[in-house]
Protein backbone atom coordinates (compact mmCIF):
# COMPACT_ATOMS: atom_id res chain seq x y z
CA UNK A 1 0.00 0.00 0.00
CA UNK A 2 1.23 3.76 -0.97
CA UNK A 3 1.64 5.80 2.41
CA UNK A 4 -1.55 8.45 2.56
CA UNK A 5 -0.94 12.02 3.52
CA UNK A 6 -3.58 13.10 6.22
CA UNK A 7 -4.90 16.50 5.61
CA UNK A 8 -6.71 18.01 8.53
CA UNK A 9 -7.46 21.96 7.48
CA UNK A 10 -4.63 23.68 6.06
CA UNK A 11 -1.98 21.03 7.84
CA UNK A 12 -0.46 17.94 5.71
CA UNK A 13 1.20 15.21 7.59
CA UNK A 14 3.40 12.98 5.36
CA UNK A 15 2.61 10.23 7.83
CA UNK A 16 -1.22 9.16 8.64
CA UNK A 17 -0.44 8.94 12.63
CA UNK A 18 -1.49 11.34 15.17
CA UNK A 19 0.20 9.94 18.65
CA UNK A 20 -2.63 9.57 20.94
CA UNK A 21 -2.52 12.30 23.93
CA UNK A 22 -2.00 9.94 26.92
CA UNK A 23 -2.29 11.71 30.15
CA UNK A 24 -1.41 12.09 32.73
CA UNK A 25 2.33 13.40 31.80
CA UNK A 26 2.78 10.51 29.35
CA UNK A 27 2.43 12.87 26.45
CA UNK A 28 4.83 15.09 26.62
CA UNK A 29 6.82 17.46 24.60
CA UNK A 30 10.06 15.04 23.97
CA UNK A 31 7.11 12.54 22.60
CA UNK A 32 5.22 15.31 20.71
CA UNK A 33 7.82 16.49 18.89
CA UNK A 34 9.78 12.95 18.11
CA UNK A 35 6.82 12.54 16.74
CA UNK A 36 6.16 15.34 14.42
CA UNK A 37 9.51 14.84 13.70
CA UNK A 38 8.89 11.89 12.25
CA UNK A 39 6.18 13.26 9.95
CA UNK A 40 3.03 11.80 11.95
CA UNK A 41 1.22 14.22 14.44
CA UNK A 42 2.86 14.86 17.82
CA UNK A 43 0.00 15.48 20.43
CA UNK A 44 0.94 17.15 24.28
CA UNK A 45 -1.82 15.60 26.95
CA UNK A 46 -3.00 18.69 28.51
CA UNK A 47 -5.11 16.96 31.60
CA UNK A 48 -3.66 17.11 34.83
CA UNK A 49 -1.51 20.12 33.97
CA UNK A 50 -1.52 23.41 35.23
CA UNK A 51 -2.02 26.09 32.97
CA UNK A 52 1.82 27.12 32.83
CA UNK A 53 2.96 23.69 32.75
CA UNK A 54 0.66 23.09 29.07
CA UNK A 55 2.10 26.47 28.15
CA UNK A 56 5.94 25.54 29.02
CA UNK A 57 5.61 22.07 27.32
CA UNK A 58 4.02 23.76 23.89
CA UNK A 59 7.18 25.81 23.54
CA UNK A 60 9.51 23.15 24.28
CA UNK A 61 8.05 21.08 22.02
CA UNK A 62 8.06 23.95 19.25
CA UNK A 63 11.70 23.99 19.98
CA UNK A 64 12.48 20.55 19.23
CA UNK A 65 10.25 20.58 15.76
CA UNK A 66 8.66 22.77 12.61
CA UNK A 67 6.52 20.01 12.44
CA UNK A 68 2.41 19.47 13.29
CA UNK A 69 1.81 19.76 17.14
CA UNK A 70 -1.87 19.67 18.87
CA UNK A 71 -2.73 19.11 22.55
CA UNK A 72 -5.23 16.88 23.70
CA UNK A 73 -7.79 18.28 26.89
CA UNK A 74 -10.43 15.88 27.91
CA UNK A 75 -13.50 17.94 28.61
CA UNK A 76 -14.21 16.35 31.78
CA UNK A 77 -11.10 18.27 33.79
CA UNK A 78 -12.28 21.05 35.70
CA UNK A 79 -9.95 23.50 33.72
CA UNK A 80 -10.59 22.24 30.60
CA UNK A 81 -11.51 26.22 29.08
CA UNK A 82 -8.65 27.37 30.52
CA UNK A 83 -6.02 24.58 29.34
CA UNK A 84 -8.08 25.56 25.54
CA UNK A 85 -7.86 28.61 25.35
CA UNK A 86 -3.98 28.76 26.92
CA UNK A 87 -3.20 26.35 24.17
CA UNK A 88 -4.53 28.56 21.61
CA UNK A 89 -2.59 31.21 23.18
CA UNK A 90 0.11 29.32 22.31
CA UNK A 91 -0.73 28.70 18.67
CA UNK A 92 -0.86 25.06 18.37
CA UNK A 93 -2.00 23.61 15.18
CA UNK A 94 -4.89 21.73 16.38
CA UNK A 95 -6.94 20.29 19.28
CA UNK A 96 -8.34 16.93 20.44
CA UNK A 97 -10.71 16.25 23.05
CA UNK A 98 -12.89 13.59 24.46
CA UNK A 99 -14.22 12.02 27.73
CA UNK A 100 -17.24 14.15 27.55
CA UNK A 101 -18.55 16.89 24.54
CA UNK A 102 -18.06 20.45 24.27
CA UNK A 103 -19.72 22.78 21.90
CA UNK A 104 -17.69 25.86 23.09
CA UNK A 105 -14.46 24.39 21.68
CA UNK A 106 -15.67 24.56 18.17
CA UNK A 107 -16.45 28.25 18.85
CA UNK A 108 -13.02 28.71 20.58
CA UNK A 109 -11.28 27.22 17.17
CA UNK A 110 -13.04 29.20 14.72
CA UNK A 111 -12.45 32.35 16.49
CA UNK A 112 -8.29 31.30 17.00
CA UNK A 113 -8.58 30.00 13.38
CA UNK A 114 -7.23 26.08 14.70
CA UNK A 115 -8.25 23.17 13.52
CA UNK A 116 -10.78 21.19 16.23
CA UNK A 117 -11.08 17.55 16.26
CA UNK A 118 -13.68 15.55 18.60
CA UNK A 119 -13.34 11.94 19.33
CA UNK A 120 -16.69 10.15 19.41
CA UNK A 121 -18.03 6.90 18.93
CA UNK A 122 -20.78 7.08 16.95
CA UNK A 123 -22.11 8.72 14.00
CA UNK A 124 -25.16 10.59 15.62
CA UNK A 125 -22.16 12.40 17.30
CA UNK A 126 -20.22 12.61 14.20
CA UNK A 127 -22.65 13.86 12.56
CA UNK A 128 -23.18 16.85 15.33
CA UNK A 129 -19.57 17.27 15.36
CA UNK A 130 -19.43 18.38 11.72
CA UNK A 131 -21.97 20.81 12.46
CA UNK A 132 -20.80 22.64 14.68
CA UNK A 133 -17.62 23.05 13.07
CA UNK A 134 -14.95 19.83 13.93
CA UNK A 135 -12.31 19.86 10.98
CA UNK A 136 -12.02 16.04 11.35
CA UNK A 137 -13.14 13.23 13.73
CA UNK A 138 -11.39 10.81 15.97
CA UNK A 139 -13.50 7.87 16.09
CA UNK A 140 -12.20 5.77 19.39
CA UNK A 141 -13.70 2.15 19.91
CA UNK A 142 -13.46 -0.46 22.55
CA UNK A 143 -10.43 -1.24 21.70
CA UNK A 144 -8.93 2.07 23.50
CA UNK A 145 -6.88 2.41 26.68
CA UNK A 146 -7.93 4.83 29.22
CA UNK A 147 -11.77 5.97 29.31
CA UNK A 148 -14.15 4.29 26.93
CA UNK A 149 -17.60 5.95 25.43
CA UNK A 150 -18.39 2.31 23.54
CA UNK A 151 -18.47 -1.04 24.11
CA UNK A 152 -18.59 -1.58 20.04
CA UNK A 153 -15.11 -1.90 17.84
CA UNK A 154 -13.89 1.09 15.93
CA UNK A 155 -13.90 -1.27 12.81
CA UNK A 156 -17.52 -1.22 13.37
CA UNK A 157 -17.88 2.26 13.98
CA UNK A 158 -15.92 3.51 11.55
CA UNK A 159 -17.61 2.72 8.44
CA UNK A 160 -20.83 4.56 10.13
CA UNK A 161 -19.13 7.90 10.40
CA UNK A 162 -17.54 7.63 7.03
CA UNK A 163 -21.34 7.74 5.39
CA UNK A 164 -22.51 10.02 8.48
CA UNK A 165 -19.90 13.20 7.05
CA UNK A 166 -17.80 14.50 4.58
CA UNK A 167 -14.65 15.58 6.93
CA UNK A 168 -11.69 13.04 7.59
CA UNK A 169 -12.08 10.42 9.98
CA UNK A 170 -9.43 8.71 12.30
CA UNK A 171 -9.51 5.80 13.51
CA UNK A 172 -8.32 5.19 16.81
CA UNK A 173 -8.12 2.09 19.26
CA UNK A 174 -6.42 -1.41 19.16
CA UNK A 175 -3.86 0.58 16.20
CA UNK A 176 -0.49 -0.87 17.41
CA UNK A 177 1.36 -1.39 14.08
CA UNK A 178 1.93 -0.70 10.25
CA UNK A 179 -0.38 -3.51 8.96
CA UNK A 180 -3.28 -2.11 11.76
CA UNK A 181 -2.87 1.27 9.82
CA UNK A 182 -3.21 0.10 6.56
CA UNK A 183 -6.40 -2.18 7.55
CA UNK A 184 -8.07 0.72 9.28
CA UNK A 185 -6.91 3.13 5.83
CA UNK A 186 -8.60 -0.07 4.17
CA UNK A 187 -11.69 0.80 5.59
CA UNK A 188 -11.73 3.72 4.91
CA UNK A 189 -10.18 6.07 7.27
CA UNK A 190 -8.24 9.17 6.73
CA UNK A 191 -5.49 8.49 9.43
CA UNK A 192 -5.19 6.37 12.44
CA UNK A 193 -4.64 7.74 16.43
CA UNK A 194 -1.85 5.43 18.16
CA UNK A 195 -1.09 5.74 21.78
CA UNK A 196 -0.43 2.46 23.51
CA UNK A 197 2.77 2.19 20.88
CA UNK A 198 3.99 5.25 21.97
CA UNK A 199 3.60 4.98 25.06
CA UNK A 200 6.16 2.13 25.12
CA UNK A 201 8.82 4.55 23.07
CA UNK A 202 12.10 6.27 24.71
CA UNK A 203 10.43 9.24 23.86
CA UNK A 204 7.24 8.28 26.65
CA UNK A 205 7.18 10.61 29.69
CA UNK A 206 6.45 7.67 31.54
CA UNK A 207 8.67 5.87 34.22
CA UNK A 208 10.66 3.01 33.10
CA UNK A 209 8.97 0.90 35.79
CA UNK A 210 5.60 2.08 33.85
CA UNK A 211 6.98 0.71 30.71
CA UNK A 212 8.21 -2.73 32.50
CA UNK A 213 5.16 -3.63 33.82
CA UNK A 214 3.13 -2.59 30.50
CA UNK A 215 5.58 -4.87 28.63
CA UNK A 216 5.51 -8.05 31.09
CA UNK A 217 2.11 -8.10 31.67
CA UNK A 218 -0.16 -10.59 29.90
CA UNK A 219 -3.83 -11.01 28.23
CA UNK A 220 -5.30 -11.81 31.44
CA UNK A 221 -4.10 -8.60 33.50
CA UNK A 222 -6.14 -6.66 31.29
CA UNK A 223 -9.09 -5.20 33.61
CA UNK A 224 -12.12 -2.34 33.08
CA UNK A 225 -12.06 0.01 36.30
CA UNK A 226 -14.85 2.40 36.73
CA UNK A 227 -13.43 5.62 36.79
CA UNK A 228 -14.40 9.14 39.19
CA UNK A 229 -14.96 10.51 35.45
CA UNK A 230 -17.98 8.16 35.22
CA UNK A 231 -16.72 6.18 32.29
CA UNK A 232 -15.02 2.61 32.18
CA UNK A 233 -11.36 2.84 31.88
CA UNK A 234 -9.09 -0.20 30.66
CA UNK A 235 -5.88 -0.60 32.52
CA UNK A 236 -3.84 -3.30 33.44
CA UNK A 237 -4.06 -4.92 36.81
CA UNK A 238 -2.01 -4.48 39.67
CA UNK A 239 -2.75 -4.50 43.42
CA UNK A 240 -4.51 -0.81 42.49
CA UNK A 241 -6.70 -2.71 40.57
CA UNK A 242 -7.25 -5.64 42.81
CA UNK A 243 -8.41 -3.47 45.39
CA UNK A 244 -10.85 -1.49 43.46
CA UNK A 245 -11.75 -5.31 42.52
CA UNK A 246 -12.05 -6.28 45.80
CA UNK A 247 -14.47 -3.67 46.74
CA UNK A 248 -12.24 -1.74 48.99
CA UNK A 249 -12.40 1.58 49.86
CA UNK A 250 -9.78 3.60 48.31
CA UNK A 251 -11.41 7.03 48.57
CA UNK A 252 -8.66 9.75 48.64
CA UNK A 253 -8.65 12.14 52.08
CA UNK A 254 -8.74 15.52 50.57
CA UNK A 255 -9.95 17.20 46.76
CA UNK A 256 -8.07 18.82 44.65
CA UNK A 257 -11.88 19.53 42.69
CA UNK A 258 -9.17 18.09 39.05
CA UNK A 259 -12.43 17.41 37.72
CA UNK A 260 -16.22 18.96 36.81
CA UNK A 261 -18.13 16.07 38.19
CA UNK A 262 -15.97 13.08 40.05
CA UNK A 263 -17.88 10.13 41.80
CA UNK A 264 -14.94 10.26 44.31
CA UNK A 265 -14.47 6.30 44.54
CA UNK A 266 -10.94 7.17 43.94
CA UNK A 267 -8.48 10.00 42.58
CA UNK A 268 -8.23 9.36 39.25
CA UNK A 269 -5.24 12.29 38.92
CA UNK A 270 -3.08 11.36 41.76
CA UNK A 271 -3.46 7.42 40.29
CA UNK A 272 -2.52 8.58 37.44
CA UNK A 273 0.63 10.35 38.26
CA UNK A 274 1.72 7.69 40.82
CA UNK A 275 1.69 4.91 38.26
CA UNK A 276 3.83 7.84 35.47
CA UNK A 277 6.29 8.25 37.84
CA UNK A 278 7.08 4.81 38.79
CA UNK A 279 4.46 3.43 41.41
CA UNK A 280 3.32 0.62 40.01
CA UNK A 281 1.49 -0.80 43.05
CA UNK A 282 -0.77 2.20 43.80
CA UNK A 283 -1.00 3.99 40.32
CA UNK A 284 -2.81 3.32 37.64
CA UNK A 285 -1.59 2.07 34.72
CA UNK A 286 -3.99 3.19 31.40
CA UNK A 287 -3.51 0.31 28.34
CA UNK A 288 -5.08 -0.24 24.96
CA UNK A 289 -6.52 -3.63 24.74
CA UNK A 290 -3.63 -5.09 22.56
CA UNK A 291 -0.40 -3.99 24.74
CA UNK A 292 0.58 -7.76 24.44
CA UNK A 293 1.65 -7.45 21.20
CA UNK A 294 4.16 -4.95 21.98
CA UNK A 295 7.29 -6.70 23.13
CA UNK A 296 10.08 -3.76 23.63
CA UNK A 297 10.16 0.17 23.99
CA UNK A 298 12.03 1.81 20.97
CA UNK A 299 12.48 4.99 19.93
CA UNK A 300 9.79 6.96 17.73
CA UNK A 301 12.27 6.84 14.79
CA UNK A 302 12.13 3.02 14.97
CA UNK A 303 8.77 3.20 15.61
CA UNK A 304 7.12 5.37 12.25
CA UNK A 305 10.21 2.85 10.50
CA UNK A 306 8.39 -0.43 11.18
CA UNK A 307 5.28 1.28 10.60
CA UNK A 308 6.04 2.50 7.20
CA UNK A 309 8.09 -0.54 6.24
CA UNK A 310 4.93 -2.71 7.30
CA UNK A 311 2.37 -0.17 5.30
CA UNK A 312 4.32 -0.56 1.91
CA UNK A 313 4.49 -4.29 2.54
CA UNK A 314 0.49 -4.64 3.13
Amino acid sequence: MKIPELHLAHHVAKMPVIQGGMAVRISMAPLAAAVAEEGGIGIIAGSGLTVEELKQEIREARKRTSGIIGVNVMFAVREFAQLVKAAFDEKIDLLISGAGFSRDMFTWGKEAGIPVLPIVSSAKLAHLSEKLGAAAIIVEGAEAGGHLGTDRSMREILPEVKEAVKIPVIGAGGVMDGKDVADVLRLGADGVQMGTRFALSTESSAAPEWKQHLIQAQDEDMVIVHSPVGLPGRGVRNPFTDALTEGKDMRRIGCDQCLKHCERNFCIMDRLIKAQQGDIKEGLVFSGAHFTRVKEVLSVHEIFENIREEILRA
